[in-house]
């Protein structure tokens, strides 16, 4: 079945307002990765209890507490509005826990700002660039919020085909074209990339 164009999209920031978006399209994929939602870079705390129902709720709370971050890529739909896409970011102290991390501890040169650890698409609206534009609303609220180094953690695909849970993080190339430099790499066909973003307030 081809993937449908989400038509015209506008990004909001994930808030306790916009829960109810963001949960919708992690629901629509059963949790996302196994039901992580999008837990897997937050620090391990003593209220993140197991599985499905304890990440949602683990999420939630940070969402409450102000200390997760997302851009969410947002169309109108049928039923009303829905999102399509999000990029979690966040500061190293929201967002300590990185693939490759002893590699990636060994190998520091500085400590970013922020940074870009999940880009997920709804299925139903892949092949159309909303990685791209994902990654864009996180570097525009992060404009908003005062900007400063970014870091991302993209993949170098191989010549085959990798499914959406092995590139979590878009590649290469897209973050090239959002203006980001190679660092060095991490890990097998993952890389460290940086870009200075200007605060726009």
């Amino acid at each position: 079945m081809p993937h449908q164009d989400p038509g015209s999209t506008t990004i909001k920031a994930l808030t306790p307002d916009t829960w109810p978006l963001f949960a919708a399209l992690v629901e629509r994929h059963h949790g996302i990765f196994g039901g992580c939602w999008c837990t897997s870079f937050h620090p391990d705390r003593d209220d993140r209890g197991p599985g499905y129902d304890g990440n949602r709720a683990f999420k939630q709370r940070l969402v409450d507490e102000g200390v997760a971050h997302a851009a969410l890529v947002v169309r109108e739909g049928d039923d009303g509005e829905e999102a399509v896409a999000w990029a979690e970011y966040g500061t190293p102290a929201e967002l300590p826990r990185l693939h490759h991390l002893k590699q990636y501890l060994a190998e520091q040169d500085l400590e970013p700002d922020y940074r870009i650890t999940c880009i997920f698409v709804d299925k139903r609206f892949r092949q159309h660039g909303l990685v791209t534009v994902a990654l864009q609303g996180a570097l525009d609220l992060i404009a908003r919020d005062g900007g400063g180094i970014v870091e991302g953690y993209p993949h170098i695909p191989g010549e085959r085909r990798l499914s959406s849970s092995f590139l979590y993080n878009g590649t290469k190339a897209v973050y090239e074209r959002a203006g980001f430099d190679f660092i060095r790499p991490k890990g097998m066909k993952n890389t460290v990339m940086r870009r200075s973003v200007a605060p726009s307030r």
